[in-house]
């Protein structure tokens, strides 16, 4: 395939990409209804027992991918603690697995979105998965066999981490560089600037050979940076793995944290960090559905999956990943920040209390 049609497939695909994510949740939803293994003689009231999970989830989807970290981090505490209130308690490797499968299929939609407004770096995002994959495994793998207590302490200290860490960062939106140029439409010229056919509007990416980064996102803003700090971002990576893998959240958090502190901009430390997110919920959530044999620990089956609660909060989250860019654009992300910050502080307490025996 030449270059210049696989540029116009690409940007065909992002122009529509919205068309062709919103059909995953229905392929997805279809395909669970008519082939899942489910309860036998189930019928229309199993299906819709759980339909106020939709509302609930579209908005924490909205919320987690505005701010650009992992869904769980707030999907896990609603399964934990408000669910039980309307429905029956969960076991904790339920809610994990819930959680996860929901933020998989909000992230992988986020991060489209994001791909399509130029804010996604590949390359930086697939070195930090590739160094996060054995951590994300080892969580998911522990995740079977530590006793809830445990549990519910490490995603209480999680919690409260990610807390400390969304108050210390600086989310707010940064300005592009203004340094006097300006970006030309597609098959314009601006000297200086990137402007790649294959993606809509004068976005583009160029790469010196120093390693500084120009990047231009569908808006005309250009941002510069450099892909260096590996090692950094690695030590985070790998201790938000893990915690990707017991709890669901843990590698957004983390994430954003080492991108801005090695000098990526805001706007595409978020954007990147939706592709890192997606890709180890992906995996952790297939650890979680299949790899409890291999440490001895319960044996979880596509069969043990609460098919009528997923296919409300898949959905949900598809619908929220999209809407999230233009909530980041609309709204002042410290806001949103904020709030989450003090929510996580408040569920990381109550964790603590439930663990302790008292709640």
């Amino acid at each position: 395939m030449s270059s210049q049609r696989y540029s116009r497939i690409q940007k065909s695909f992002l122009k529509y990409q919205h068309v062709f994510v919103l059909l995953a949740p229905v392929l997805f939803v279809t395909a669970v209804v008519l082939a899942a293994p489910t309860p036998a003689d189930v019928g229309t009231n199993y299906w819709l027992e759980y339909w106020w999970l939709f509302p609930a989830f579209l908005l924490g989807a909205t919320i987690v991918n505005t701010v650009g970290i992992s869904g769980s981090a707030l999907f896990v505490p609603f399964l934990i603690f408000i669910f039980p209130i309307f429905a029956q308690p969960l076991e904790p490797e339920t809610i994990v697995k819930v959680g996860l499968i929901s933020e998989a299929f909000g992230l992988s939609s986020s991060s489209v979105a994001f791909i399509q407004y130029g804010l996604v770096d590949r390359r930086l995002a697939l070195t930090l998965v590739a160094g996060a994959v054995p951590f994300v495994v080892g969580g998911a793998l522990l995740s079977f066999i530590i006793p809830e207590v445990v549990f519910h302490s490490l995603l209480g200290l999680a919690l409260l981490a990610a807390s400390y860490l969304l108050f210390k960062a600086d989310l707010g939106h940064d300005s592009p560089s203004d340094d006097g140029e300006t970006v030309a439409a597609d098959g314009g010229s601006a000297p200086g600037l990137p402007d790649d056919p294959g993606k809509l509007g004068p976005a583009g990416v160029d790469t010196d050979d120093d390693g500084n980064v120009t990047r231009v996102d569908r808006d005309g803003g250009d941002y510069r940076y450099t892909r260096g700090g590996y090692l950094k971002r690695f030590a985070n990576y790998s201790v938000g793995g893990t915690f990707q893998g017991l709890a669901g959240f843990g590698v957004g958090e983390l994430g954003i944290i080492s991108m801005l502190s090695t000098k990526v901009p805001v706007r595409v430390a978020i954007g990147t960090n939706h592709i890192v997110v997606a890709l180890t919920a992906i995996l952790a959530s297939l650890v979680h559905v299949f790899g409890g044999g291999l440490v001895g620990g319960h044996s979880l089956s596509l069969a043990s999956t609460p098919w009528n609660m997923v296919v409300f909060t898949v959905p949900a989250t598809v619908i929220g990943g999209q809407i999230a860019p233009y909530v980041s654009n609309a709204l002042e992300t410290d806001t949103i920040k904020n709030f989450v910050g003090v929510l996580f502080a408040i569920i990381s307490v109550a964790l603590f209390l439930m663990a302790a025996g008292i709640t």
